[in-house]
């Protein structure tokens, strides 16, 4: 794989049962550019390591005075320089290349992921923690996988450096051979220690970023109610932490990197002081200890390799864990059958008994706001309970689960109550693969978004007051939470999904606007699919059924005004009363009659304005 071939056509299913099977299965996936990453680290390593050999022999053709050996070392010499310049350029090539593929190939996954999950990801996992996932997490597992390639060679050349040795002069080879590996071995002991502070590290940094997260999401809300200072506080205080554990684990690995440093140096103490002797004893000839010793100083080259992997493992594993967790969340906990090509029909929910006819616009009303919101990724096919996999929705009979995505996802769509912009400009909001039945236009109009526009082309400097190409901040903080939630719904209509689902759509609205809003979405959908859930009578009252939902099940099925004469526990939510007062028979009149009261004047208003 080569980076110009990116993205993967499959990035494949991956190993997540635990950090290191994931970064493991990474470096399987890529064994390509792991070998010619190895075959080219072998060539730069051999290479320096070969330069003790030219030097050892250059030195003994002075001694002996023999010009042809000189030549010959120094023509070996322009040999080796040329073979560790390009080992060197392609062995950069090849681990850069490995790098980014292995951190596009985790992006891939988890962009998948995502598109799998929707908007249940973030209720699963803290938003703070994907965005540490999908950056600096991404970056530390590349890292591992591009430097695995890199100790896998120095690890070879050391092995056959000391073999080597051993057959060209036995004494000193001998004490080389047994040094090595224990320099090599010798900060496994401190390890432990490391990956525990870099974990803690990871750990407080990821709580830092999102609380930073948090803060910057919630910033017009902070600084409304005065706790700007609150917050920055407790920022301060998580990033003083993340410092004291950076300090705590760069401590430990600056203790690695000295003994990585004294350790060598005592073992080229040694070389040089034995093999001093032993040419003093003419057992040795002065190139040979040249040689020997070029060949122990040049192996702390490959020895930082042995440090680096450490240092890469010990901070990439807690990150593949992370990886691995995400990408372990499932759509649903089902062993799904062979999947359907498309499925139409009534929407049901075998968990609370709630039916969607098709076609229809079914209200569900909910006194719990949190089981609203589960009933609407149920909804979606995304159950957030494990124990709820099992019941799957069902869409004309067919279960949610056993539908492939692209077609789930086309058949249902589900708006939260918190529906999230991205930056770009407004046709660019708006341009969402759809059935193309629906102009942007009319669900612009649908969703009373005119005020929107009008603030947006007063807004656009450089667009000649087109709002449509007038750039939208990111997550349409410029905007008020009503525009906003309007603009959301307008993207939801362009969309014209087989079946929508709205999660309080009207809910940052006033009621004229949310009046409207309900007539906009009647008519747009008429013949379609729709269910809301919401609680306001205004919604209610332009809904074809109205269902309510207590205690996680369908209590009660009718109208929105046979509801509120027949159902107690209707009128409660409904008129948000008390118990005590919704069970008072004269004080549920009243508020029938106020009801009534209020949907008539605003539809006498809707009617005579659209004359």
């Amino acid at each position: 794989m080569k980076i110009r071939d990116l993205p993967y056509a499959d990035p494949g299913i991956p190993d997540v049962r635990s950090g290191t099977r994931f970064l493991f299965w990474l470096g399987r996936n890529q064994l390509g550019g792991q070998v010619g990453s190895l075959l080219w680290g072998l060539l730069l390593q051999l290479g320096i390591a070969g330069l003790s050999v030219a030097v050892g022999l250059a030195v003994q053709a002075v001694v002996d005075r023999d010009g042809g050996r000189l030549a010959l070392a120094g023509g070996l010499l322009a040999v080796l320089g040329a073979a560790i310049a390009v080992g060197d350029m392609m062995l950069h090539r090849t681990a850069v290349t490995n790098w980014i593929t292995a951190a596009a190939r985790v992006q891939q996954l988890l962009s998948r992921k995502t598109a799998e999950l929707g908007s249940v990801l973030t209720r699963r996992v803290a938003a703070g923690e994907v965005v540490a996932v999908s950056t600096s997490d991404v970056e530390k597992i590349g890292w591992f996988v591009e430097a695995l390639s890199r100790f896998a060679a120095a690890a070879l050349t050391m092995v056959l450096v000391c073999v080597g040795l051993v057959f060209y002069q036995p004494a000193l080879g001998g004490l080389v051979a047994v040094g090595l590996p224990v320099l090599a071995l010798a900060v496994l002991p401190l390890l432990p220690r490391a990956t525990r502070r870099a974990d803690v590290q990871r750990e407080k940094a990821g709580r830092a970023t999102e609380l930073a997260s948090d803060t910057v999401a919630g910033l017009r809300v902070l600084r409304g109610i005065g706790g700007e200072e609150l917050f920055l506080a407790r920022y301060r205080t998580a990033s003083q932490e993340v410092r004291r554990a950076a300090v705590r684990s760069a401590r430990m690995w600056a203790l690695i990197a000295a003994v990585q440093v004294l350790l060598p140096g005592l073992l080229l103490v040694g070389v040089l002081a034995y093999g001093a002797r032993l040419a003093l004893d003419g057992r040795i000839a002065v190139g040979e200890l040249v040689t020997v010793y070029g060949a122990v100083a040049l192996m702390l080259h490959p020895l930082r390799h042995v440090e680096e992997i450490a240092m890469a493992y010990s901070f990439s594993r807690p990150s593949a864990k992370r990886a691995a967790g995400v990408l372990s969340l499932a759509r649903t906990t089902t062993t799904t059958a062979e999947g359907h090509g498309r499925a139409t029909g009534d929407l049901y929910d075998p968990v609370t008994g709630l039916l969607a006819p098709a076609g229809l616009l079914t209200a569900v009303v909910c006194g719990d706001p949190d089981a609203a919101g589960r009933l609407a990724d149920r909804l979606g096919g995304h159950p957030t309970e494990a124990g709820e996999g099992h019941t799957s929705v069902l869409l004309g009979g067919v279960p949610l689960d056993e539908l492939d995505l692209d077609t789930a996802r086309t058949a249902v769509l589900v708006q939260d109550k918190d529906p999230v912009l991205l930056s770009g400009t407004l046709h660019e909001l708006l341009d969402v693969p759809s059935s193309r039945a629906v102009r942007p236009e009319d669900a612009l109009a649908a969703a009373e978004c005119g005020d929107v526009l009008d603030a947006l082309a007063q807004a656009s400097v450089d667009t000649d007051g087109d709002p449509m190409r007038t750039r939208i901040t990111e997550r349409g903080r410029s905007l008020s939470g009503g525009q906003r939630q309007r603009l959301a719904l307008a993207r939801s209509l362009v969309t014209d999904p087989e079946v929508l689902v709205l999660d309080e759509p009207t809910s940052a609205v006033d009621s004229h606007t949310e009046a409207r809003v309900a007539a906009g979405v009647r008519g747009l959908r008429e013949g379609r699919t729709t269910v809301v859930l919401a609680s306001s009578p205004l919604l209610l009252d332009r809904a074809d059924r109205v269902a309510l939902v207590h205690d996680d099940e369908v209590v009660a099925v009718g109208t929105h005004r046979e509801l509120l004469r027949t159902e107690p526990r209707y009128r409660a939510v409904v008129t948000r009363d008390t118990d005590e007062e919704a069970a008072r028979d004269d004080r549920a009149g009243d508020d029938l009659a106020r009801e009534d009261t209020l949907a008539s004047k605003l539809g006498a208003e809707l009617e005579g304005e659209s004359a």
